[in-house]
């Protein structure tokens, strides 16, 4: 299956380390002849960190799509109804924002397009970033993971003796995640050895 023509929502939170490691998957989608709708939360927009400011992201996101930023929550609700997507993708996604979106709660344009792509039983891909994974996040991780219509990048421990809570996707494997999600399956192994990727 090709994703030409696919209208992918893509979806960033606060975690900024992340972001390297996102944007030439977000290139090779655009490349691969998708129609690519960045979204972004309220701390992508507004934090500015040792990795950059928020507004230089956001013109580097739409640089690279040729999109304007859904920035509101208002205008990430027409993402179901009215302009809906063949999938949902959010990565980075936070141990925050996991939380919110296992727990029902929409507080951002992000978690508002989520929302608005399950209405539609379209897929939803989650690229997890988070310290807490094996901690306090783990319910929420797994209630994810049961979840229908939601599936995952390939993850696993990155920095397992300083950080042993910790795990982050494998955001190289982004477009064959997006490509088995359309079909209806969980890529396999979802489960990897991501602290020897050298990402």
């Amino acid at each position: 299956m090709s994703l030409a023509g696919k209208r992918i929502g893509f979806g960033l939170t606060g975690s900024h380390c992340t972001y390297d490691a996102v944007f030439p998957e977000i290139e090779k989608l655009v490349s691969a002849g998708a129609e690519v709708i960045p979204v972004v939360t309220f701390t992508v927009q507004n934090t500015e960190t040792r990795f950059g400011k928020g507004e230089d992201w956001i013109e580097r996101i739409e640089k690279a799509t040729g999109t304007k930023v859904v920035d509101s929550i208002v205008k990430a609700e027409p993402l179901g109804p009215k302009l809906p997507l063949d999938c949902m993708v959010i990565a980075p996604l936070t141990g925050n924002s996991m939380s919110k979106f296992a727990n029902a709660m929409t507080d951002s344009p992000v978690l508002m397009a989520a929302k608005a792509t399950l209405r539609n039983h379209r897929p939803v891909v989650l690229g997890i970033s988070t310290n807490d994974a094996l901690g306090l996040n783990g319910v929420n991780l797994m209630k994810l993971m049961a979840a229908k219509d939601i599936y995952f990048i390939p993850f696993g421990q990155d920095e397992p003796q300083k950080k042993p809570k910790s795990m982050v996707a494998r955001m190289s494997m982004l477009q064959p995640t997006i490509l088995e999600a359309i079909e209806g399956r969980q890529i396999q192994p979802v489960l990897v050895e991501r602290y020897m990727d050298g990402e």
